[in-house]
């Protein structure tokens, strides 16, 4: 069943086009990552979906009752107006009894309960929002960028953590990503974006795209290689 179809899609921002003739369509329990350059407008085709931001041509249609939950790829903390992980939970809304410390255990938030949002690492905060995003009970779980800024054992942790959730809850995941090898090994299908669609499709697909290795070049390159290396050591991981 599709979650989201997006057709024909375009946002303009006074006169200047962000985004045009962007087709989406994510199925139930699929991990859909959107990739490109700086300013290809990944983050703001997230907002189009969740309405955030209007679109000016185009449709998008979602089924009724479809569950968002959405983690931003930034968050403003004043450190002068104190708040700690647990008050910011309790925003998601009212819960059923159990509900909140199951989503804090699976995770691992759960020590982090009264410690202030604005004292987080990155690692502590992407779980926090991933916490908050599940509490909704989503069918849809939208990421933008949730791995920025975290060393590589908290991303890969992150996306255990992400692998587990789905497997639990069989939500559908859209992100967008700038990792472009985790990308490769992780996702269902890859949409690669440069103000409209340039490629999707699964990953060995994109990756094999002319307009992929145009956008990416030697990045490009490497990804595939670890992908493949990653591939051909599967059989011996203990991880």
């Amino acid at each position: 069943m599709a979650l989201v179809t997006a057709e024909g899609i375009e946002v303009r921002v006074g006169n200047k086009r962000l985004l045009h003739d962007v087709d989406l369509r994510i199925e139930a329990g699929e991990i859909v990552t959107v990739i490109g350059p700086n300013g290809a407008g990944k983050s703001t085709l997230l907002k189009a979906i969740i309405g955030a931001i209007p679109i000016s041509a185009g449709r998008i249609n979602t089924p009724a009752g479809l569950r968002i939950g959405y983690t931003p790829q930034k968050i403003q903390l004043e450190n002068t107006m104190p708040i700690t992980v647990a008050r910011f939970l309790s925003l998601a809304g009212r819960l059923p009894k159990g509900a909140r410390a199951d989503v804090l255990d699976k995770t691992d938030v759960t020590t982090l309960r009264d410690a202030q949002m604005a004292d987080l690492s990155g690692g502590e905060l992407q779980r926090v929002l991933l916490a908050r995003a599940l509490l909704r009970k989503p069918d849809l779980l939208i990421l933008d960028e949730p791995t920025q800024g975290l060393d590589q054992p908290a991303e890969a942790r992150f996306y255990r953590l992400l692998s587990e959730v789905r497997k639990e809850t069989g939500a559908a995941v859209l992100m967008v990503s700038h990792d472009l090898h985790v990308v490769m090994a992780q996702s269902d299908r890859v949409v690669c974006l440069n103000g409209h669609v340039c490629c999707s499709g699964a990953p060995a697909h994109v990756s094999a795209d002319p307009s992929y290795k145009e956008l990416f070049g030697a990045r490009a390159e490497v990804a595939l290689y670890e992908h493949r290396h990653d591939h051909s050591h599967e059989g011996h991981s203990h991880d």
